[in-house]
């Protein structure tokens, strides 16, 4: 079993910056492959970045490469976003979760998700 909690979310105005931390409590020793996804209202929850369980490897949706970072670290069993410029756009709920199948893509594919934390972007 895996407790996921997300934290960092709040208000920004439009460019400005916001950094995400999930921490992923599980067996000792255990890393996993991480993801965060987001949802706004109305809307399916979406992929946004991952990173393996190494850290060598990481992943974002178009919508958000260039601007958002993400990155762990292991010692404190954390995963980060760091989002910059962010836009309005970028409003939603922001989870976190453990990545149990191979495409870093699909939802199906995780699991263990966190609670959210939310995100705004006003303009």
């Amino acid at each position: 079993q895996v407790h996921v909690v997300e934290s960092g979310g709040g208000l920004v105005q439009a460019g400005g910056s916001l950094r995400l931390s999930c921490v992923a409590s599980g067996r000792p020793g255990n890393y996993y492959d991480m993801g965060w996804f987001r949802q706004a209202p109305g809307k399916e929850r979406d992929f946004v970045s991952s990173i393996s369980w190494s850290g060598q490897s990481t992943y974002y949706a178009d919508s958000v490469k260039g601007r958002f970072t993400i990155s762990r670290d292991n010692a404190k069993n954390t995963v980060y976003l760091q989002m910059n410029r962010l836009k309005p756009e970028d409003t939603a709920v922001y989870y976190c979760a453990v990545q149990i199948g191979t495409n870093y893509e699909l939802r199906a594919h995780y699991d263990y998700w966190g609670q959210g934390t939310q995100v705004t972007v006003s303009s």
